[in-house]
């Protein structure tokens, strides 16, 4: 069995973070044909997600992700590939969540001022 274990660092708050995993989940049902399941918590908030020969866990709270996978023996064959795809995906949501937290904070600041 492999396993994959991916950790990124965000700034964000818990509700954004929240936001960013659920369009996770999505993306992992939509793209993968992955069975999600979401927690809330009130520090920490636990994506359970499972197919055929893959299961495991994304940990989202106030400053990082951690996903935890396990794949079985067909398809840790793929691994190299299969974590690129997470990482790639998972790191293009927390790009375009920064981007819009810049944009916001962007457009705070130059709006005019109300007299």
């Amino acid at each position: 069995m492999a396993d994959i274990h991916i950790l990124r660092e965000h700034h964000f708050t818990l509700a954004k973070a929240r936001k960013i995993a659920f369009a996770w989940a999505e993306q992992a049902e939509n793209e993968f044909g992955m069975e999600c399941t979401y927690e809330e918590g009130d520090d920490e908030d636990l994506v359970t997600f499972s197919r055929s020969g893959v299961h495991g866990t994304l940990k989202v709270c106030g400053q990082r992700f951690e996903l935890d996978a396990k794949l079985g023996f067909l398809l840790g064959a793929f691994k190299e590939r299969i974590e690129g795809e997470i990482v790639k995906n998972l790191d293009d949501l927390l790009a375009a969540g920064e981007a819009q937290k810049k944009a916001t904070k962007a457009a705070k600041t130059s709006a005019p001022k109300k007299a």
